[in-house]
């Protein structure tokens, strides 16, 4: 009977079927169209972006950026990372459990095994007659121990370690999407600084020039002491900007270190400008769906989903029947030279169904799996919301810091001619180098602003490489 149940339910396990969770049904991740390109304007990383439609990221996105001093700092980092190292070596335990787990429950377990005892026997202890003897016995034998698993809740356990081991595979896709984009976003930034660095520094030296001139107008009685102190707030006010974005660059170069696994003393780290970046002409856009089957993040909480389903069978098995067998063959003597002789052999072999009776834990066991499912299933959904909204933000950005970016170029063009103008009225003599002095500032002012957009723009590129998952479904494909 135990046989036949067991064939009976050979192909059966307890728990539903893991389905995957259907992707998006929505064709746009916005509530209005997108433009079909960003707006362009007449400076450096202004150009305009294009949206490629149902096409993916590229596996070395960063490429795109045109900068190969970022293209090696990115392979090294990959190389050299601890924090991949890390992930690597957790994903190599996931692996080896469920190897573990499949070794210890697909097949019989074997053991073998030897064993000696001295032994003194006395008749007298049975009411029978006759001197105490004292004797040795000498065994040795193979065993073997099976669980049929009629419920099907070892396939289920191993299902659910196989799904652990995929969550670990998809953070190690995440970390090193994280990495990479964490790299090009460092160096961008770092650039960024360098350039309005500069351009402070030089605001800051014709603010000095001014007050030196106030200065001498004041020797000369021809201005007042409150000028002069108007202009030192002025500059000691962009002095103090000075070692604040100096500071900044600095700890850029520092996390850009750590990123490429070293030290931030070590050096080697290169100087980014933005000169050294092109912006990307075409821009991928996947469709909604396959965004659910190509970003690490949401095939992590769909593995996790998977494996709570796994679980929850794990946890109804144990309300079913469970059938071991054993067997054990060897041999017994009094003497060490007769084990292996004839007449020694010995076997038995052992079947035992069990069925749960009362046991008040299992029900809870099995309600507690059902929560954990759902919570799991309340995840991936909020994973998915919070990758959709991801993506949105980041179509936005790029639209409207393309429209800041117009802004500021204008802003800066405007200024840059009226800084012609003075230079021009100057040599003519019509306009005072103090009317110089301000108009040059007024470059520097607006340029720190263009720099800023102009990071903002390769940054948006990089947050849509990352929002739509990296290049990792390459390499599942």
């Amino acid at each position: 009977m135990a046989m036949a149940l067991a064939g009976s339910l050979a192909a059966c396990a307890a728990g539903p079927n893991f389905q995957r969770p259907a992707p998006p049904t929505m064709a746009s991740y916005t509530a209005t169209p997108l433009s079909a390109q960003t707006l362009s304007s007449p400076t450096a990383l202004g150009e305009a972006q294009h949206f490629r439609t149902n096409a993916r990221v590229a596996a070395q996105w960063w490429r795109n950026l045109g900068s190969s001093k970022l293209d090696a700092l990115i392979e090294q980092a990959l190389q050299n990372s601890p924090t991949l190292a890390s992930a690597q070596a957790t994903l190599r335990q996931a692996e080896e459990l469920h190897a573990a787990q499949a070794g210890s429950t697909l097949y019989p377990q074997v053991d073998a095994g030897a064993a000696a005892q001295r032994q003194r026997f006395n008749p007298g202890t049975l009411g029978q007659v006759g001197n105490a003897r004292t004797f040795s016995i000498y065994s040795a034998n193979l065993g073997m121990h099976y669980n049929l698993d009629l419920a099907g809740g070892n396939r289920r356990a191993l299902e659910a370690l196989s799904a652990r081991a995929d969550y670990q595979r998809y953070e190690l896709e995440a970390a090193r999407l994280t990495l990479a984009g964490n790299i090009a976003t460092a160096a961008i930034t770092r650039a960024k600084l360098a350039g309005q660095l500069q351009a402070t520094t030089a605001m800051l030296q014709s603010q000095e020039e001014q007050i030196r001139i106030a200065r001498e107008r004041l020797r000369l009685g021809q201005a007042a002491p409150d000028e002069v102190l108007a202009l030192q707030t002025q500059a000691e006010q962009t002095r103090a900007q000075v070692p604040a974005l100096r500071k900044q660059m600095q700890q850029a170069e520092h996390q850009l270190a750590v990123l490429a696994g070293r030290a931030p003393g070590a050096g080697g780290i290169p100087e980014f400008t933005l000169a050294d970046f092109t912006l990307p002409a075409e821009l991928p856009l996947s469709l909604p769906s396959e965004l659910a089957r190509q970003r690490p993040d949401i095939l992590a909480a769909e593995a996790l989903l998977h494996a709570a389903n796994a679980e929850y069978g794990v946890a109804l098995a144990k309300l079913y029947p469970q059938l071991n067998l054993s067997a054990t063959l060897g041999s017994q003597a009094l003497t060490a030279g007769a084990l292996f002789g004839p007449g020694s052999a010995v076997w038995s072999l052992v079947g035992q169904l069990t069925q749960p009776l009362f046991h008040p834990g299992l029900p809870a066991e099995k309600r507690a799996a059902r929560a954990a499912l759902d919570a799991a299933a309340g995840h991936y959904q909020e994973v998915v919301l919070e990758a959709l909204r991801n993506v949105a933000d980041v179509l936005r950005a790029v639209e409207n810091d393309a429209q800041t970016l117009a802004a500021e170029a204008a802003a800066e063009h405007a200024a840059q001619g009226t800084l012609d103008s003075v230079e021009q009225q100057y040599r003519l003599g019509v306009a005072s180098y103090v009317q110089l002095l301000i108009a040059r500032q007024q470059v520097q002012q607006t340029r720190l602003g263009l720099l800023a957009a102009q990071g903002q723009r390769l940054t948006d590129s990089i947050a849509l490489y990352q929002a739509l998952g990296g290049g990792a479904w390459q390499e599942r494909s």
